[in-house]
C-alpha cells in the first residue's frame, strides 16, 4: 500500500479460520482491530485482538476511516472474494486502490460452479442481495446458466416464480453456507413453492431448450424488440425506427439516458438492456403511460425505479411524470438524450443540448412537418445528421400482397462537442 491511512481486506469462506492462508491470519492477527459484519467476525471469535461491526451506511464508514481509526491497524472481513459484490469495491471507490489491500478467498461463484460442474465464464451472475429480483427475469432465456445471489429466506421461491411466469422448463439448484460443515445443496423444479432456505444462498437456474415466444424473443440484446413485446396504449417507437435509434444514441455501459416523451418507455426499455450498468431518467406527463415505462423496464430490463442515488446507481431508473422542459431542472447531466415527444415545445431542445455532457448524443424524432421543419432548422445552425426513415410492411390486399407504408420519421442527430485539454485548461 502507498503512504497514508490504509487498510487489509481478508476474504473468508464458511470454514472460518482454518480455510485461511498464512498472510490473510497474519494480518487478522496484527490487525488493531476487525471490521466486519456479525457473520464474518463470528468465524474469527478468539482469533483476533478487537473487533467492531459495520453500522447501517457503510460506505459513509468506509470513507471516515481515516479519521474515526486513524493511528491504528484496520483489517476488514469479508465473505469470500471482497471484490465480487463485497466490501473491497466500497474501500476502493473510498480510499482509493493504492490504499486497500485485498486477499480474497474463493468467491461463492468458483464453490458453485465448482459443486454444479459449471464454467465460470458460462455463467450469468446476478446479484439480488439489497437489489431487485426483477434484474434475474432480463437474463432467463432457453438453455441459459444464471446464479443468484440472494438476501432473503424465500429468494428461491422468488426466482422459482419468475422462471414460471416466462413459462422456462427449468431446474433451480439451492446452495447454501458453501465450503462449511453446514454446505447443504438442494434440487428444485422451477416454479413456486421451494422452501425457506439461508439467507445469503445461492440459487441456481439451468433453463431447459423449450421457451415461449417472448422469452425467445428477448433473449438477443440487440436492439429491435418486437412491438408486441411491450406493454402499450399504442405510444410506442416502432420496432424499426427503435432499433435505428437506439443505434444513434450508441448505449455504453454506465451511461445515462434523458428519455424525454417517453410515451410507453420502448427507448428506456431497450437503453437498459444494452448494459446492467445503464441508467435512465424517462420523463413522461401521463401516469398511465409513466406505469408502462415502469413495467416493461421491470420485465423487460430487470430495471425496477430508483428515487435516490441515480446518478451512480447502476442500472437506475428513474421516472419523472411531468412535461419537459420544466421537468428537466435539477436532473443529473446525460450521456445521451432521446426527444420523442414535446420535440416542438419551446425550450425542449434548448434545454436538453445544454445538459448534454461533452461527447453526449442527442437524437430527436418527428412525424409532424412542423417538428420536421424545426429539427432541420436545428440541424442548419448546429449541425449534425438528418435523415428520413421509411419502412415499409407486406400486408395483404385482397388476394394479393403490397407494401404498405407507415409514416416516415425525420431524425436529426447531434454530438455535443468534446472539449481538449486546452480548452479545459482555460476554462478552469
Amino acid at each position: 500500500m502507498t503512504g497514508g491511512f490504509g487498510v487489509t481486506v481478508v476474504g473468508i469462506g464458511e470454514d472460518g479460520w482454518d480455510g485461511l492462508g498464512q498472510p490473510a491470519r497474519a494480518a487478522l492477527a496484527a490487525a488493531d482491530v476487525v471490521l466486519g459484519g456479525a457473520r464474518q467476525l463470528g468465524l474469527v471469535a478468539g482469533r483476533v485482538r478487537a473487533v467492531e461491526t459495520w453500522p447501517r451506511d457503510l460506505a459513509a464508514a468506509a470513507a471516515a476511516l481515516p479519521d474515526s481509526h486513524a493511528g491504528q491497524r484496520v483489517a476488514v472481513l469479508a465473505s469470500g472474494d471482497p471484490m465480487h459484490y463485497g466490501v473491497g469495491g466500497t474501500l476502493t471507490r473510498a480510499l482509493g486502490p493504492g490504499q486497500v489491500r485485498v486477499l480474497p478467498a474463493p468467491s461463492s461463484i468458483s464453490l458453485a460452479c465448482a459443486r454444479l460442474g459449471w464454467p465460470v465464464e458460462e455463467v450469468a451472475v446476478v446479484s439480488a442481495v439489497g437489489r431487485p429480483y426483477a434484474a434475474v427475469g432480463a437474463e432467463l432465456r432457453a438453455d441459459a446458466r444464471v446464479l443468484v445471489l440472494t438476501g432473503d429466506e424465500d429468494g428461491a421461491d422468488r426466482v422459482g416464480r419468475l422462471v414460471a411466469e416466462r413459462g422456462l422448463d427449468a431446474e433451480l439448484t439451492v446452495l447454501e453456507r458453501l465450503g462449511g460443515p453446514r454446505e447443504r445443496v438442494g434440487r428444485h423444479p422451477g416454479r413456486p413453492g421451494i422452501p425457506p432456505h439461508d439467507r445469503l444462498a445461492i440459487v441456481a437456474v439451468r433453463c431447459g431448450p423449450d421457451s415461449t415466444h417472448e422469452s425467445q424473443a428477448v433473449a438477443s440484446r440487440a436492439p429491435g424488440l418486437p412491438d408486441d413485446t411491450f406493454a402499450t396504449d399504442g405510444v410506442l417507437t416502432k420496432q424499426e425506427v427503435r432499433a435505428v435509434t437506439l443505434a444513434a444514441l450508441a448505449p455504453a455501459p454506465g451511461e445515462l439516458l434523458w428519455d424525454v416523451g417517453a410515451g410507453s418507455g420502448g427507448i428506456t426499455t431497450e437503453w437498459l438492456r444494452a448494459d446492467r450498468r445503464c441508467r435512465a431518467v424517462a420523463i413522461e406527463p401521463r401516469a398511465d403511460r409513466a406505469a408502462h415505462v415502469r413495467a416493461n423496464a421491470e420485465r423487460l430490463a430487470g430495471a425496477v425505479e430508483q428515487t435516490a442515488g441515480l446518478a451512480t446507481a447502476a442500472g437506475g431508473l428513474r421516472v419523472v411524470e411531468g412535461r419537459a422542459p420544466a421537468a428537466l431542472a435539477g436532473l443529473p447531466r446525460p450521456d445521451a438524450v432521446f426527444v420523442g415527444g414535446g420535440a416542438s415545445v419551446a425550450g425542449v431542445i434548448e434545454t436538453c443540448l445544454a445538459a448534454l455532457r461533452p461527447g453526449g448524443r442527442l437524437v430527436a424524432n418527428a412525424v409532424t412537418i412542423e417538428t420536421e421543419a424545426m429539427l432541420a432548422d436545428w440541424h442548419r445552425r448546429a449541425g449534425g445528421r438528418l435523415r428520413r426513415i421509411a419502412i415499409s410492411h407486406a400486408e395483404p390486399v385482397g388476394s394479393f400482397t403490397a407494401f404498405r407504408p407507415a409514416l416516415p420519421v425525420t431524425q436529426w442527430v447531434h454530438t455535443a462537442p468534446v472539449h481538449t485539454a486546452q480548452e479545459k485548461r482555460a476554462t478552469r
